[in-house]
C-alpha cells in the first residue's frame, strides 16, 4: 500500500473508504469493479491503484479499516468495560449506529466479506477476523457475570443465539436499502428486554 494516502485529507480518504465498502458490499469480491470503487470516490481508477496495488491489497485494508473503526467506536462507549452481557450488548450496539453515521456500508460490507468463498481473500479475512476475536474480544467475554443466568442453560450457547440472532437483524435491515438507525436501536433494546426475560432468573420484589 502506497503510504501516501494517510497523506490525503480525513475528508477524502473517508470518500474512498464509503466508496470502497459501497461497492463491495453490493456483490461478492470477484463481481466487484475496482473502477466502480473509483467513480464512486469521484477519482480516477489509476490513481486508486496508486494507492493501492491491486483490489485485493484495498479489499483487506477496508476489512482492516473496518475492524479498526469499529474497535474504536466500541472502547469509546466504554462495551468492553462491563461484566454485563445485556449492557455490554447495547453498548456494543449502539457504537455500531453511531459508526454506521459516518460509514453507512461498513457494515454491509463486513458481513458480506466474512462469508466471501473467493479463495485469494477468504482465508485472509478469517485469520484476521480470528487474530482480531483473541485480542480484543474473548478476553472481554472472559470477565462476563453470568451467575444471573438460568443454571439449565448454557452461558455460551446464549451468547451465541444472541449474536446471530443480531447478525440476522442488521442483515435483514440492510437488505431493505435505506437505514432507520433511530428504529433498529429501538427495536434492538427491546430484543434485550425479551432476552433478558427468557435467559435470566427473575428475581421477585419482596412485599
Amino acid at each position: 500500500m502506497n503510504e501516501k494516502f494517510f497523506n490525503l485529507s480525513q475528508e477524502k480518504q473517508q470518500r474512498i473508504i464509503n466508496a470502497g465498502y459501497r461497492v463491495f458490499s453490493q456483490n461478492n469480491y470477484k463481481k466487484s469493479p475496482v473502477g466502480e470503487v473509483a467513480a464512486e470516490a469521484g477519482i480516477s481508477k489509476s490513481l486508486l491503484f496508486h494507492y493501492f496495488r491491486n483490489k485485493k491489497e484495498l479489499y483487506l485494508f477496508l476489512w482492516d479499516e473496518a475492524g479498526r473503526l469499529t474497535l474504536e467506536a466500541l472502547e469509546e462507549e466504554g462495551c468492553y468495560e462491563h461484566t454485563d452481557l445485556f449492557e455490554m450488548m447495547n453498548l456494543g450496539f449502539r457504537a455500531k449506529m453511531k459508526l454506521m453515521r459516518g460509514y453507512p456500508d461498513l457494515t454491509g460490507f463486513v458481513m458480506k466479506a466474512f462469508y466471501e468463498k473467493e479463495p485469494e481473500i477468504a482465508s485472509a479475512i478469517q485469520e484476521r477476523y480470528a487474530m482480531v476475536s483473541k485480542d480484543s474480544v474473548e478476553p472481554a467475554f472472559k470477565n462476563l457475570r453470568y451467575e444471573n443466568f438460568r443454571p439449565d442453560l448454557d452461558f455460551n450457547m446464549i451468547i451465541r443465539e444472541m449474536f446471530l440472532a443480531t447478525e440476522g437483524y442488521l442483515w435483514e435491515e440492510l437488505q431493505k436499502g435505506e437505514l432507520d438507525l433511530d428504529k433498529m436501536e429501538r427495536d434492538f433494546k427491546e430484543l434485550l428486554v425479551f432476552w433478558k426475560k427468557v435467559y435470566t432468573v427473575q428475581v421477585e420484589a419482596e412485599e
